[in-house]
């Protein structure tokens, strides 16, 4: 009975000094709350979280290299060279210098020699009435016809004068020819010397009403 006593008064010993300790823990917190001693060795032992904010900076692509530089070649100038033409100046005379002027007159133009070419002799030339022929008048045929002749120095045809250009019509052409035959002529001259010559006339042949 008294060996369980003695176990009961060690036990609640032992439980007075546990509750003791909490009890002393508690009021030791309570002051370290009250004083700010918890918050100090709070920030002694765990240092308060700084927060650094950093910025993400975008860097720019540098831009592209610039192109070669082109280099022209510089057109190459000369330079004008200065010619220096020395001209001599006459110098001053008291010399008395006899100078005789001779005016030559220009000789006179040659003559131009006068050419007279062949032609008709008008006041003896028949007229082309007079050749018309009946069937070309009942047949209402008209036209001219271009004849040539050449004419010698003497006035006399150099042989049959020949139809240059037709009329369309072959009796008037042939009558035309007729009628040169029969025609007087002058004939050309150079530097008043008769000379022998060609030239071409016309004959008309045309209806009277």
């Amino acid at each position: 009975m008294a060996a369980h006593l003695e176990e009961d008064a060690g036990f609640f010993t032992r439980r007075g000094v546990v509750v003791a300790a909490i009890l002393a823990l508690h009021v030791f917190i309570a002051w370290a709350l009250a004083t700010g001693l918890a918050r100090k060795a709070i920030e002694v032992l765990a240092p308060p979280i700084q927060t650094v904010i950093e910025t993400e900076t975008h860097k720019e692509a540098p831009p592209p290299p610039p192109p070669p530089p082109t280099f022209e070649r510089p057109p190459v100038e000369i330079p004008p060279t200065d010619t220096v033409v020395e001209i001599p100046v006459a110098q001053a005379t008291t010399a008395i210098s006899n100078v005789t002027t001779q005016h030559v007159a220009p000789a006179p133009p040659p003559k131009a020699g006068v050419h007279k070419n062949a032609g008709p002799d008008l006041k003896h030339f028949p007229n082309s009435e007079d050749f018309y022929p009946p069937a070309s008048r009942r047949n209402n045929e008209e036209g001219i016809t271009q004849v040539h002749v050449c004419v010698a120095g003497s006035g006399k045809l150099q042989g049959d004068p020949t139809v240059e250009k037709g009329s369309g019509f072959p009796k008037l052409d042939e009558a035309a020819v007729t009628l040169a035959k029969a025609g007087r002529y002058l004939p050309g001259s150079d530097d008043g010397k008769p000379i022998d010559s060609c030239f071409s006339f016309n004959v008309h042949f045309k209806l009277h009403n």
